[in-house]
This record gives C-alpha cells, sequence and structure tokens, in this order.
C-alpha cells in the first residue's frame, strides 16, 4: 500500500528547508495542526499525515493488533521517512505521538534531526517515585466508560483535555475530532495510548529534544514533562502561558515559535 494513501501525507510549505513531520495525538488527524502550520510554512518544509485509524488514513490499513502496541504507529513514521526519502527530519509529536517519535527515533537516528515533544507523557499511571497524573483506577474507569459509551465519553472527556473552558469552541472541535474517529479503531489506539510505559525507552532517544508543556494541563501534569527533560539525554524543556493538553489550538503562534526556534536552532 502506498504510504501517502495509506496516511494521508500532505506536503506544504518551503520545499527546500528543513524537513518538520508533524503527527497528531489520540483521536485527532493533521487538522488539528493546521493554526501553527501556515507559520512553520514559511521557513520548513511541512509533512502532515493521519494516523492508521485516524482522520482519513486508509481504513483498509488497520489492523487491530499492529496498532495495539505503540510501535506499529512508530514503524509506519519510520516507513514514510523512508518511502518519501525524508532526511534530517524534526518530528514533532503530540501526546502520545510524541512516544511514537521517541520509537521511531531510536528505531532510524539516520533518518532524524530532532525531536519535539508536545505535552508528553511517557506514562499516564502513577508509580512509586513517578507523577503521572492518573492511578489504575482512573485508567480502567476511563477506559470502561470509552467502551461502552465512545460519544458520551467524547463530550465528557475533551472539555477536560482542552482546558480553557471561558473558550468552549476549543473543547467542542475537539469533541467533534473524536466523533469522526471509528469508535472500534478509537477503542484500541486509547487502551495503547493509556496503557503504554515509555520510561525506559526516553535515555535511548539519539537526537537533541525538546519538550514543549502548558502552564496548566490536566491530561500531562508539569511534573510528566521535568521527568522527560531530565531522562533524555540531550533535552530541553519550555513553559508556554497556556492551558490544557493541545496548545496547538489554544496557544498556536506561541507553539509554533517554540517549534520553530528549536528547529531552526536549538541543539
Amino acid at each position: 500500500m502506498d504510504v501517502r494513501s495509506r496516511n494521508n501525507v500532505v506536503v506544504t510549505g518551503e520545499p527546500g528547508g528543513p524537513v518538520l513531520l508533524l503527527a497528531h495525538g489520540f483521536g485527532c488527524d493533521q487538522n488539528l495542526w493546521r493554526l501553527v502550520v501556515p507559520a512553520l510554512a514559511r521557513r520548513f518544509r511541512v509533512v502532515l499525515f493521519d494516523h492508521v485509524g485516524s482522520g482519513r488514513a486508509d481504513p483498509a490499513a488497520w489492523d487491530a493488533r499492529r496498532y495495539s502496541s505503540l510501535d506499529g504507529y512508530a514503524e509506519d513514521v519510520v516507513t514514510l521517512c523512508r518511502e518519501l526519502d525524508l532526511r534530517d527530519v524534526v518530528f514533532v509529536g503530540h501526546s502520545v505521538s510524541a512516544m511514537i517519535g521517541v520509537l521511531a527515533t531510536i528505531a532510524a537516528p539516520e533518518r532524524f534531526a530532532k525531536l519535539v515533544l508536545l505535552t508528553p507523557s511517557p506514562s499516564y499511571l502513577d508509580d512509586e517515585g513517578y507523577r503521572g497524573g492518573f492511578s489504575r483506577a482512573d485508567i480502567e474507569e476511563l477506559l470502561d466508560s470509552l467502551d461502552s459509551n465512545y460519544l458520551g465519553w467524547s463530550a465528557t472527556m475533551a472539555p477536560v483535555i482542552m482546558g480553557n473552558p471561558d473558550r468552549p469552541e476549543l473543547a467542542e472541535e475537539l469533541t467533534n475530532s473524536f466523533c469522526r474517529t471509528d469508535p472500534a479503531m478509537a477503542k484500541v489506539f486509547a487502551r495503547t495510548t493509556f496503557l503504554s510505559d515509555n520510561r525506559d525507552d526516553l535515555p535511548k532517544v539519539p537526537v537533541p529534544s525538546l519538550v514543549i508543556e502548558c502552564a496548566h494541563d490536566a491530561i500531562a501534569p508539569r511534573e510528566v514533562g521535568a521527568y522527560v527533560r531530565d531522562h533524555i539525554p540531550d533535552c530541553r524543556l519550555v513553559t508556554l502561558d497556556a492551558i490544557g493538553h493541545c496548545p496547538q489550538l489554544s496557544a498556536p503562534g506561541p507553539t509554533a515559535e517554540a517549534i520553530a526556534e528549536f528547529a531552526a536552532n536549538g541543539s
């Protein structure tokens, strides 16, 4: 299957510029990058895609077993880079895609120059000496709710994930994005997202990295950003004066600026 159609690949921006590969999070698609793309496209070659099971990716490519692990998504990213002959890629991964980027850079370091982790979490589960933000009971309740009533879960969780209660249109957009996702595929991706633990992978990241976190994020608390920074060998942390888990929507200007500064200059 051609990777361009499999992952609904879209390339825009400066043809000769450094490559930014933007990867969306759970329940989303590449459309959620639209507010940062115009600023980034002035300086970079921007490559957008949809994970299999999301957006306009080819549903025929879906395989529940393959995508029950983040390794399946990371393999797709590496294949995309190889088939499009992308080199010196700056991978920008939002939420769960931050860990997909971690795995992809470890698997194919020759393809990547830098890694940007936007509101990442290597593990959502609290553990001894680690605060992920959720107890095991919290995660089980979340997944049970998603399994029993996906549309209801979407309407309830989107405002929590987005934050910014004074801007309800943001939560509405996220709710609509969740609701466009096939529930059967979303349930698999949700379990993969919320039950994965990639803490042991962080020290293996072979490229300079940047963590971008929000000052207030109900999904990835501040302790998580500091943890990721401290466990990736060459990593910086930027805290945006922003609320929620999706700053590419709620604070697109500062988000694009942080990505561009690091991609062009940071190391």
